[in-house]
């Protein structure tokens, strides 16, 4: 059987890790990036920054959809950030084979519907992958030895040969991977802990910051429920994790989430699709949620 032909578009920290680790086991990849990163990648390679050292991967690497070699094997991994979603629909649908396969490996859970009304083949990642990505041409990977965890299944639920193909090739390139028929229950899990992962980006460690997360978790929490929609439990969660996600105790310079990564770099946040979106099921169905207004409001 021929390996699957990756594209990975958004070669910032998620991506870059993803990228640069699936070309390092052979599976043949092409990075989407854009500005001073995609120059420096052709040039130099990407710098992947692990417990082990930087290397300089030589991974192919395109401006956009235009510039890739397609083929009917190919599986495109999104991994811009949210509010990028609808730009890069617009470059695939005019260059990808309307057949292609579109993985939805970001944070929130809006992407998903968005990817399929313009692609039926979708699937959806549950990522867990601690990374950085500060200067052009560098991803950190954050953790070590196991960069992360990507479970993956059908959107809106199932699981089929493509998710167990895909969950395949992200094993064999060190990531921790299983096909599951309700991802769509653990991302909504995983928006729960980036909206509370957020305070951290508005308030310095300590009680007034522990009392606004509580209260964003439970807002969560009720919203979900309100709107009826499926989530795992933060023990499902937490077993799934385990020890799997073992931090680097060498990256002193920067310990942000995502989120702060974006507000260090000048650049607009996808706030709207993480907390954001607990103020938005609040609304729909009738749930006060001023604790995910606030961090909404200050953040944005």
């Amino acid at each position: 059987m021929a390996p699957v032909r990756y594209v990975v578009y958004g070669a910032g920290a998620v991506g870059g890790v993803i990228g640069a680790h699936l070309h390092l086991v052979g599976l043949p990849t092409t990075l989407v990036a854009r500005g001073a990163h995609l120059d420096r990648v052709r040039a130099d390679g990407l710098v992947l920054d692990t417990d082990d050292g930087r290397r300089a991967v030589a991974v192919p690497a395109a401006a956009g959809a235009a510039d890739v070699a397609w083929t009917d094997d190919t599986v495109v991994l999104l991994t811009v950030k949210s509010h990028q979603t609808d730009a890069a629909l617009d470059d695939l649908v005019a260059h990808a084979p309307p057949g292609a396969v579109v993985v939805v490996a970001q944070n929130g859970v809006a992407n998903e519907a968005a990817v399929l009304r313009r692609f039926a083949r979708t699937y959806a990642v549950c990522v867990m992958l601690p990374a950085l990505h500060l200067e052009p041409g560098v991803v950190v990977q954050k953790c070590w030895p196991t960069p992360g965890i990507l479970d993956v299944g059908r959107f809106p639920s199932g699981s089929d040969d493509v998710a167990d193909r895909v969950a395949a090739d992200l094993r064999t390139a060190g990531f921790e991977s299983v096909a599951r028929p309700d991802i769509m229950a653990w991302k909504h899990r995983k928006l729960l802990v980036n909206a509370v992962g957020d305070v951290s980006t508005l308030l310095p460690t300590g009680p007034e910051a522990d009392q606004l997360a509580a209260a964003v978790l439970a807002e969560g929490e009720a919203a979900l429920a309100a709107a009826g929609i499926p989530v795992v439990t933060a023990e499902q969660d937490d077993v799934r994790r385990g020890d799997v996600l073992r931090p680097r105790v060498d990256i002193a310079d920067f310990r942000g989430n995502s989120l702060a990564q974006s507000i260090t770099r000048g650049l607009p946040t996808e706030i709207d699709y993480r907390v954001g979106e607990i103020v938005l099921l609040g609304r729909l169905h009738g749930v006060a949620t001023p604790a995910s207004e606030r961090v909404l409001r200050e953040l944005k």
